[in-house]
């Protein structure tokens, strides 16, 4: 899979640099492109020369090369790579990519990277356990940067645990894995929902709820990256899309988004209703803002088409409709209900009463259940971790059908 892909490598301040020679030389031996940029502390372990003779091309270390006049244009290596590889990540680098600090060439590239980054941490057990690294690398995976983790070992320290970089051939198994998962839904036409709706009682007030999308986002993302065709209809949220492969239909209200999806349905093979659609909706709603009046006021509401039962009712066997429950009280029983009476192929299901699940947050804890009867339990993980294993369950049944 690696035969053809341009990688961008970066190497940064830490003893475990030494593998970076290692990793270069597989690299190219299974068929990659390698373009090494270095930054200025990563010198003090191992010689730009020794990367530049593996790589066969000039490594980069600094935005102008005197010796040759040469500019190392960011940018341009920014969009020339399939992947952006930082393998070690030290401490300190991890902290500038957090924060978006840009005084090094490494880290300009990688703010002009518009391919998919995965970086190798590499750091002594204390400072890998301190919970300001720990910030930094959640920080940097909600940017959509991967990461695989240190394992543990003796240490440069003389510690031994976490903190040591993974070895070089697992490194290269696993961004080959990456290249493998980035294909295997090419051809994949994917409808996502996100997002809350919002229904209106007058110009300035609304019935919603406190769905921020940040599921479906991660959803859409996850699909994206592994090369399926993604459009996403958001009700209101604030969360941007990364993948620019994405398209992204803004809707407000229930019946908006029921008329974007059904036009897409038929010819969409996996449908996520991720989406918080409100069930209810105004009966009426007024021209101008309702002035608030002494006495009680009354809003009646309709029911609002349910649109997870009506695309259950037209799905194609060739199609994979995926619903979302997220419920207070007797969750299995509900979703289970759910799954059946709507002709889903899955429902996820989340509690409000689970820690770390539910609304506004960037984990969540969820039970799959489908038409087949088999059950999925996930624990905790950030929200992106939970696309991932979701879109692994998804696409089986795709592939296989």
């Amino acid at each position: 899979m690696l035969h053809g892909k341009k990688i961008i490598l970066g190497v940064t301040g830490s003893i475990a640099a030494y593998k970076s020679a290692i990793l270069v030389r597989l690299l190219v031996k299974a068929g990659a492109e390698v373009r090494v940029v270095m930054t200025p502390s990563a010198k003090d372990f191992i010689t730009p020369l020794t990367l530049s003779v593996l790589s066969k091309h000039p490594v980069g270390t600094e935005y102008f090369d005197p010796s040759n006049g040469a500019w190392n244009n960011h940018v341009e290596l920014g969009c020339w790579g399939d992947l952006m590889l930082i393998a070690p990540l030290s401490a300190s680098t991890l902290s500038k990519l957090a924060s978006g600090n840009c005084d090094n060439l490494l880290l300009a590239t990688y703010l002009s990277a518009r391919c998919p980054v995965v970086v190798a941490p590499a750091m002594d057990l204390d400072m890998w356990k301190h919970a300001t690294t720990q910030e930094n690398l959640a920080r940097i995976q909600k940017h959509g940067v991967h990461i695989i983790e240190p394992v543990a070992g003796e240490l440069a320290s003389g510690l031994s645990g976490e903190g040591r970089m993974e070895e070089p051939e697992s490194i290269l198994n696993k961004v080959n894995n990456f290249f493998v998962e980035g294909l295997s839904l090419s051809g994949v036409n994917a409808l996502v929902t996100a997002g809350p709706t919002w229904e209106a009682i007058d110009p300035v007030r609304f019935i919603g709820n406190r769905s921020s999308g940040k599921m479906g986002f991660a959803i859409a993302e996850e699909l994206a990256a592994r090369g399926a065709s993604v459009t996403l209809v958001s009700g209101p949220s604030s969360e941007k899309v990364r993948n620019a492969s994405i398209q992204r239909i803004d809707v407000e209200s229930a019946l908006e988004m029921q008329h974007a999806c059904m036009k897409l349905f038929d010819k969409s093979s996996l449908i996520v209703m991720s989406a918080a659609v409100a069930d209810y909706t105004p009966e009426q709603v007024a021209d101008q803002k309702i002035k608030k009046k002494s006495n009680a006021m009354e809003v009646k509401l309709k029911p609002t088409q349910d649109i997870l039962a009506g695309m259950g009712e037209r799905k194609k066997s060739s199609q994979v409709l995926v619903g979302f429950a997220l419920e207070t009280e007797n969750e299995l029983e509900y979703a289970s209900e759910k799954l059946q009476r709507k002709k889903l192929d899955f429902i996820v299901l989340n509690s409000l009463r689970d820690a770390g699940a539910g609304f506004g947050v960037d984990t969540n804890k969820v039970t799959v259940l489908s038409a087949t009867g088999s059950r999925l339990d996930l624990p905790v993980k950030t929200k992106k971790e939970v696309a991932h294993d979701l879109v692994d369950l998804w696409s089986s049944v795709i592939q296989s059908s």
